[in-house]
């Protein structure tokens, strides 16, 4: 099975890197333990564009900045695209000028691509994705490494639960 992980974010927006920041801790321990099929890409984009991303992958996991005043910075929450369609999108997955996620694969499965039918959002909630600067904030830098830790149990199988701790939500 052919999986695509793409950390979504800009790395220059403070907080907003978070997922850019994860894939690159995702890729630096794939390097050193090996799961086979699975590709990690960053990516600064939304909607239709992110679709045409996952085209031919049997399997997505993204990674994206949460804004979400109920969560305190840091957290890191696992959803799927139901959860999307019940409540607002993380910052990428859907832009005032492109469709959101779902509408953008709901597009691309009728004009018959081959898109993934398992897609998981790994969503680091953040307090300042406004703010030119290269390094996120002191609680959402912690939570890379956790956010990385989730996305590696995805691949590997495991779980939700076994990546669950502090600052881990539902």
């Amino acid at each position: 099975m052919a999986t695509l992980v793409i950390g979504l974010g800009n790395p220059l927006l403070t907080d907003d890197g978070v997922g850019v920041l994860t894939a690159r801790a995702v890729q630096d321990a794939l390097a050193a333990h090996p799961v086979p099929n699975v590709e990690v890409v960053e990516a600064g984009v939304g909607g239709l564009r992110l679709m045409e991303l996952m085209v031919g992958c049997d399997r997505a996991i993204l990674i994206d900045a949460w804004t979400d005043a109920e969560l305190p910075p840091g957290a890191v929450r696992r959803l799927t695209l139901a959860d999307l369609e019940a409540i607002r999108p993380p910052q990428h997955l859907a832009s005032a000028h492109d469709a959101t996620l779902p509408t953008a694969l709901a597009a691309g499965r009728r004009l018959g691509l081959k898109l993934p039918e398992d897609i998981v959002i790994i969503a680091v909630a953040v307090s300042n994705v406004t703010d030119f600067g290269e390094t996120p904030t002191p609680a959402v830098l912690a939570a890379v490494p956790q956010a990385a830790a989730a996305v590696l149990a995805e691949l590997r199988g495991a779980a939700e639960t076994q990546w669950q701790g502090p600052g881990v939500a539902q």
